[in-house]
């Protein structure tokens, strides 16, 4: 088998037989990397609470013919205030699930992975919980993709007043086209500053309507690009 070292971070485990669990990570020259921690469910386990989401670590493994064996695993940021912290929890699982759903096996993302260890070390960072930081997270996870709304005209004629917001037609539409539904011409700009360049400021708002408005319009936007319901905002009874 190869031996090979990766850094990652965990998106998410199961269990797999009496002592061992299998492991999901995004890797930051691999993409998703689905692999074997053996005895990590055991009281005497080297490195069992260093493979829980969203740890980031950095592994050593042998390349198998399904998955892939974890050897070593050493922490690169243990994020102890998120796992202090149930709302900053919260936002954790919801950056890596949906990193998860996105990311692809075997496809290397490092602009992806970037985002994601970036995000985290904010959610770790800042004195107050950033109210529109996994919002954030999404609209700049949709521009990666490639499918970035349209914000400065109606998706379907170009005209330059938004009426409505629908994330099946790409965007915002004009009174004549509205479908979806109706938005603020303030969300819009603030998820226009997101997207160019603005974020460092977006993160700073604090909690209110707006925050909420923009935080929403990505969920509903990413979960019709995915094409599901993310778990995390079921949980939440978003």
């Amino acid at each position: 088998m190869t031996l090979y070292r990766e850094e990652a971070v965990v998106l998410r485990t199961h269990k797999l037989g009496e002592a061992d669990r299998i492991v999901v990570l995004m890797s930051g020259g691999r993409g998703k990397v689905r692999a074997v921690a053996k005895g990590v469910r055991k009281t005497k386990s080297r490195f069992g609470g260093r493979l829980e989401p969203p740890a980031h670590v950095n592994l050593l493994l042998y390349q198998g013919r399904d998955l892939d064996v974890v050897s070593q695993a050493e922490s690169v940021e243990s994020h102890r205030p998120i796992r202090e912290d149930l709302d900053r929890m919260t936002d954790a699982l919801a950056l890596v699930e949906a990193v998860d759903q996105v990311a692809q096996e075997g496809e290397p993302n490092p602009a992806l992975f970037r985002m994601l260890t970036g995000a985290l070390r904010t959610l770790c960072e800042a004195p107050q919980r950033p109210p529109l930081l996994v919002g954030a997270f999404y609209w700049k996870l949709l521009a990666l993709e490639g499918v970035a709304p349209v914000l400065d005209g109606c998706a379907r004629c170009g005209a330059a007043v938004p009426a409505t917001f629908d994330p099946l037609e790409g965007g915002v539409l004009c009174r004549e086209h509205r479908s979806g539904k109706p938005v603020e011409a303030e969300t819009i700009t603030v998820v226009r500053s997101i997207l160019g360049g603005g974020l460092a400021a977006a993160l700073r708002l604090p909690a209110s309507a707006l925050t909420s408005s923009v935080s929403a319009l990505a969920t509903e936007s990413l979960e019709a690009h995915l094409e599901r319901r993310l778990r995390t905002v079921q949980m939440l009874g978003g």
